[in-house]
């Protein structure tokens, strides 16, 4: 698979499996990485950016269920607040987490940020495996 194909293919990997469908992009990374070595950074950055879209997808599903309704996740989003979404990459909490978030009207920007930075860093952890 060509360079772009495979980044391609990661980035909506990573982003369908942030979402409340079922997947696992990090396979997806790890192989990139075995077969492109050389795009290490580009392939990091497809994956933080695919994985945070989709967390922003559930978190706008969040934004649009009626307040009167009880979620997943609301415990520790409503704690907590944004920086709670720096575990977004936690399997089976991750996605009730951003759906929470865009419920009680985290800030956006802030949600965005805290879901961004736990993504990378769960994929920095992945791609060190890959490449080490």
């Amino acid at each position: 698979m060509s360079e772009g194909a495979s980044l391609w293919a990661l980035f909506w990997s990573s982003f369908l499996a942030a979402t409340l469908l079922p997947g696992g992009s990090e396979a997806v990374l790890f192989a990139v990485l075995k077969l492109h070595p050389v795009e290490y950074w580009p392939a990091l950055g497809t994956a933080t950016l695919g994985n945070t879209l989709g967390g922003m997808s559930s978190y706008l599903i969040g934004r649009v269920i009626p307040q009167k309704k009880e979620l997943p996740g609301l415990p520790v989003a409503q704690k907590y607040g944004s920086p709670a979404l720096l575990f977004s990459w936690v399997p089976v909490i991750g996605d009730p987490l951003c759906v929470a978030a865009g419920w009680l009207r985290v800030n956006p920007w802030l949600a965005t940020l805290f879901i961004a930075l736990g993504k990378f860093a769960r994929y920095v952890v992945i791609s060190v495996l890959a490449t080490g």
